[in-house]
């Protein structure tokens, strides 16, 4: 058991905490056990739901504005929609799955060994098999303004250069996966006991404020599957050929994010050499 102490040797009398024990890096043994396929089951529907809102949202937004440029919810409006449902989806599958909802996010808990590769990869499965059925039902009901008004599908706009879009994706997925390790942070919340914080909470608000700053630049990826689920439904050359900006900026902004928090913040690295040099001194 470890306790969170003060600079200086003080103890203020702060909670003990300990930190789960590193995931596996390959457990074949997770795949004979139901917890990890009702896991799965809730990353899909989730991701499901989480598509057919927004997408349908912004398919919304862009058909009422195309009549009226003050009508529709506007990018705030589409903003709050992703945001709002991450923080619902978050809040429903967190004892189940994690409540993942986005492979950079599960990327990023694979490299800090929060969940095994065979979850992950299952995970990642079925996030994007779940975007393609969110967008798919869009596409059903919405089928007179689906292609017309972009299917939702992330595109690099006009006037931006392929450098600034992949680094808004960077950066963006860098604030998300951030987020989710600073809300999820056992040491965290033994220190701040007394502060309740609902974690789907500041996740959804990163997400939200991300949203704010990144629509007008890449459409806001900072999720490959909701990326990948949009180009495969709408099917247009331009969302296919900037499809790359979607999983490489997301997944590089996971991997600093998780490197971040791991190593510097939680000070990974110094505590494994300090335990490489008692263990040569032993």
């Amino acid at each position: 058991m470890t306790k969170d102490v003060e600079v200086g040797g003080h103890d203020y009398g702060v909670k003990d905490y300990q930190d789960p024990p590193p995931a596996p890096l390959i457990d074949m043994e997770e795949l004979g056990q139901w917890s990890l396929y009702r896991a799965a089951i809730a990353e899909f529907i989730a991701t499901l739901l989480f598509l057919y809102v927004t997408v349908l949202t912004v398919i919304g937004y862009k058909s009422q504005s195309a009549a009226d440029q003050c009508g529709g919810v506007g990018i705030l409006g589409i903003a709050w929609a992703f945001g709002g449902m991450i923080f619902v989806l978050v809040y429903c599958t967190a004892g189940i799955s994690g409540g993942h909802i986005n492979p950079a996010v599960t990327f990023g808990l694979l490299l800090a060994r929060k969940v095994s590769l065979v979850r992950a990869v299952l995970y990642i499965v079925a996030q994007c098999l779940g975007a393609i059925c969110g967008c798919g039902f869009v596409k059903a009901f919405q089928k007179s303004y689906y292609v017309q008004y972009g299917g939702g599908a992330n595109e690099l706009s006009d006037g931006y250069s392929t450098g600034t879009g992949v680094a808004a994706e960077i950066i963006g997925t860098f604030v998300l996966v951030y987020t989710v390790f600073s809300a999820t942070d056992p040491k965290r919340n033994a220190r701040d006991s007394h502060v309740p914080v609902l974690a789907p909470l500041p996740i959804g608000f990163a997400v939200f404020m991300v949203h704010l700053a990144t629509i007008p630049v890449t459409g806001t990826g900072i999720n490959p599957a909701r990326s990948f689920g949009a180009a495969v439904i709408y099917g247009k050359d331009k969302a296919w050929d900037d499809q790359w900006i979607f999983w490489v900026g997301p997944f590089v902004g996971a991997a600093i994010a998780a490197i971040y928090h791991q190593f510097v913040l939680r000070a990974g690295a110094v505590k494994a050499l300090g335990s490489f040099r008692s263990s040569s001194y032993n």
